[in-house]
């Protein structure tokens, strides 16, 4: 039984240093108008564009295909692709525009493709994004079954980026319930629920889910919540709860600590994974997203209206605040992620 995303195949560290290695040759940069602006390892890229700023970025859906092969349920992975780059892309204060996917499979079957559309489509209503296109290729020496990426530009003015220089020590941290596992970890989650014996039809037994159903409940798309809430309110920095984890709120700034004294409670799927597989607290909130899945800081004082106004926009609460120190803390569950 493998206990961690690494033994699952799954190496964040090692895909961090991989990342080091390309971004390291990535030297070149356009002279004259839309020159690259740096904001550091945040969610997504950015572009000069006058008094604006292009956001560019990219994700696939990952091995959340394979429990929609087993399936036979293709109708929602449209939605992931969409949410795994629009969440991103708001990160920063940007509204995403335009939308391409890629969609690459190993045999013709129009009724997969039909039914990843619709997803696509629905994905494009919450996030309100153009589809202007995409890609449809067949490469059956490379995919297995298919593969499923997406593509995001948006737009941001300058004087509105949201990149978390701003957040200091005493800000109030609010959270994003997540829909549940979302995109990320499910290499680990399969393997440990398969391999205790469950099929995807079967029930689960805390909750009783049924494992296929459970898997696939789409992503949550935050978009349309953000940007009210960056409209109305001076939002310090934002993370998106993708791979890594919790890991990923240290993505907004190196020189705090983000305290996390009132974390969601896990979704049964996350107890489901760390009953069966007796996989250790730390590991879970480093894989998945542990029902939390967007993050938003602002000043101490603005914390309540902020909680109050997303009432009935998304789930949300006070779920820490930023102190003095490095990384992601959470107190209750004794854990201290000194970095991304």
């Amino acid at each position: 039984m493998v206990k961690t995303y690494s033994e699952a195949g799954v190496d964040i560290g090692k895909e961090i240093e991989s990342i080091d290695a390309i971004v390291g040759e990535l030297k070149y940069r356009r002279t004259g108008f839309g020159e690259v602006l740096d904001i550091g390892r945040h969610f997504t890229g950015l572009v000069d564009f006058g008094e604006h700023a292009l956001s560019l970025c990219t994700d696939g859906v990952g091995t959340k295909l394979i429990v929609a092969n087993a399936m036979k349920k293709w109708d929602t992975v449209g939605i992931d692709c969409v949410a795994l780059n629009v969440n991103d892309m708001i990160c920063v204060g940007a509204e995403p525009l335009a939308f391409v996917d890629y969609l690459a499979v190993s045999k013709y079957d129009t009724e997969v493709v039909r039914q990843i559309g619709v997803g696509l489509n629905r994905g494009a209503e919450l996030a309100n994004v153009n589809l202007i296109g995409g890609e449809f290729s067949t490469v059956p020496e490379i995919v297995k079954d298919f593969d499923l990426a997406g593509t995001c530009m948006g737009f941001v003015k300058k004087d509105r980026m949201i990149t978390g220089e701003r957040v200091r020590p005493g800000d109030s941290i609010i959270g994003f319930r997540s829909s549940g596992i979302h995109s990320n970890g499910l290499t680990l989650a399969r393997k440990v629920i398969y391999s205790s014996g469950f099929s995807n039809h079967a029930e689960l037994p805390i909750g009783h889910e049924k494992v296929g159903d459970s898997l696939l409940e789409p992503s949550t798309i935050y978009v349309r919540p953000v940007l009210d809430l960056i409209k109305g309110f001076d939002v310090k920095g934002m993370a998106n709860i993708t791979g890594g984890g919790y890991r990923n709120i240290a993505r907004m700034s190196s020189d705090v600590e983000f305290r996390i004294d009132d974390p969601f409670e896990p979704q049964a799927i996350f107890e489901n994974i760390q009953s069966l597989g007796k996989i250790d607290v730390r590991e879970m909130y480093q894989t998945f997203n542990m029902g939390l899945g967007f993050t938003a800081v602002v000043s101490k004082e603005d914390a309540d209206s902020v909680v109050n106004f997303l009432k009935g926009r998304v789930e949300a609460k006070v779920i820490g605040s930023v102190v003095e120190g490095k990384g992601v803390t959470i107190p209750v569950k004794d854990i201290n992620y000194r970095k991304y």
